[in-house]
């Protein structure tokens, strides 16, 4: 379903599926969508009820991208522990422990950071984000609805450009890799649209 939400519309259908047992929400879209900014004030409007995870929490550390020869690439779907991933949302749509950890990714130091959510089991929605939800064959069967973002290419690519210059690169850094490795991964992200439940060009 293609067309303008605005951010009521969609913190409403959020707030449904916060209701009665375990949901899992996912969003996604590719690299600079505005999905974590999304998740996190959908999380923040429904308060207790709902949890944020990140799929950026499974990047594999900096030492094993290395290892493995895929630093230049962070970011690709081979530079994620995919399976990792699904057994956390598999354990946070089943398990009845008092609280499940999830992991982190820390921009300031580039690295997933272990057990730094706590998701109670009574807190009824979990709101995860990332590019690869669509996929990854193992993550959208344990999500209950997936909201794929599409913004305009432009305003997309300028956010990320920003974000690698806050985070510390050049110029010709930010550039290279918004042009580069981004965007190898945007185009394979956009191929996965079509298995979205809903698909927003533009959030009033």
């Amino acid at each position: 379903m293609r067309r303008e939400w605005t951010f009521s519309e969609l913190l409403d259908r959020a707030a449904a599926l916060a209701t009665g047992p375990r949901r899992v929400l996912g969003i996604c879209g590719a690299p600079g969508a505005g999905k974590s900014t999304l998740a996190a004030r959908l999380v923040t409007a429904l308060g207790g009820r709902a949890a944020l995870v990140g799929m950026d929490g499974f990047h594999l550390a900096q030492a094993e991208l290395d290892r493995l020869g895929r630093a230049e690439r962070k970011g690709a779907p081979d530079t994620f522990d995919a399976d990792g991933y699904a057994d956390l949302l598999r354990r946070l749509r089943t398990s009845t422990d008092a609280v499940v950890y999830a992991p982190e990714f820390r921009r300031e130091v580039e690295e997933p950071i272990a057990c730094a959510v706590p998701v109670p089991c009574e807190v009824p929605l979990v709101v995860t984000e990332g590019n690869y939800l669509l996929l990854w064959p193992a993550v959208r069967p344990l999500l209950d609805e997936v909201w794929y973002l599409d913004p305009d290419p432009g305003v997309r690519r300028q956010r990320l450009y920003q974000r690698h210059r806050t985070f510390g690169r050049t110029e010709d850094q930010a550039r290279e890799r918004t042009d580069g490795s981004d965007e190898t991964n945007a185009r394979l992200v956009g191929g996965t649209a079509a298995a979205a439940d809903l698909v927003l060009r533009k959030i009033q």
